[in-house]
């Protein structure tokens, strides 16, 4: 007969799996700082030597690393999901801005759906809140990062762990500025009007839990975004055109 002993688990097997489901659902993020010793040890219930051999586990796996003096960390490759030297090629090519803004489409219309189906009240209400602060900030900087933090959060409400990692991968480019500034997008005032009011119907939609509705409003915005920049590529290329007619005729006086 195919049956085993049952053998009580160790308490730091225990803790390494809650820490490990911690960091797959995006809870615990890249580059976080885990609570000091013991601190966590009274959070979790357990004993310092037992969360000092799960910490190690997990360390020995890559999951966690240690910085002298710091404390603990989620390692920072968890949110790497590309190279560094495709990272790099992906920012000189305008083919890899347009494909980025496709696969975007794509993904959040996805999520946009799941969410709407899947997402519980609370993931709803993060949503909400993270339009409310988008809406009412003033600061181009500020609002970027609030639109990036706004997409997330739809993302984990589809509670799908492959598409938060590989996601979040795809906007800590978009933060790094690889594939295009948003903040330059904010910044002009008939575009940051138009975005505001296509998130607001991106988050009306969901709160409704009208899945179409949602998909709809995901696949509107990024088709702004995508003319938006091919726009201002073209401009980009204009003006490269435009000086050098302007040095030539600088030249002839």
């Amino acid at each position: 007969m195919p049956f085993q002993k049952v053998q009580a688990e160790k308490i730091s097997a225990a803790v390494v799996r809650q820490i490990e489901g911690l960091i797959l659902r995006g809870i615990l993020r890249p580059g976080e700082r885990l609570p000091a010793e013991r601190d966590l040890a009274l959070r979790l219930g357990v004993s310092r030597p037992s969360l000092r051999d799960a910490l190690a586990d997990l360390e020995a796996r890559d999951l966690l690393v240690t910085r002298a003096g710091a404390g603990v960390f989620v390692a920072e490759v968890l949110g790497s999901a590309f190279a560094p030297p495709l990272v790099r090629l992906f920012a000189t090519h305008d083919e890899a801005l347009f494909d980025y803004v496709s696969f975007r489409r794509d993904l959040e219309c996805l999520a946009a759906e799941r969410a709407a189906r899947l997402g519980s009240d609370t993931d709803l209400r993060v949503i909400e809140t993270a339009f409310d602060k988008m809406a009412a900030s003033e600061d181009p900087d500020e609002e970027a990062r609030l639109d990036a933090a706004f997409h997330l959060a739809i993302i984990e409400a589809s509670h799908n762990v492959i598409m938060v990692h590989m996601m979040r991968s795809m906007f800590d480019m978009l933060k790094d500025g690889v594939f295009y500034n948003r903040k330059v997008m904010f910044q002009q005032r008939t575009s940051r009007g138009a975005i505001l009011e296509q998130h607001r119907a991106i988050k009306d939609a969901l709160l409704a839990r009208d899945a179409g509705t949602a998909r709809t409003a995901v696949a509107a915005h990024l088709d702004f975004v995508e003319s938006a920049l091919s726009d201002q590529k073209r401009k980009e290329h204009n003006e490269r055109i435009a000086r050098l007619r302007f040095r030539r005729e600088s030249e002839r006086g």
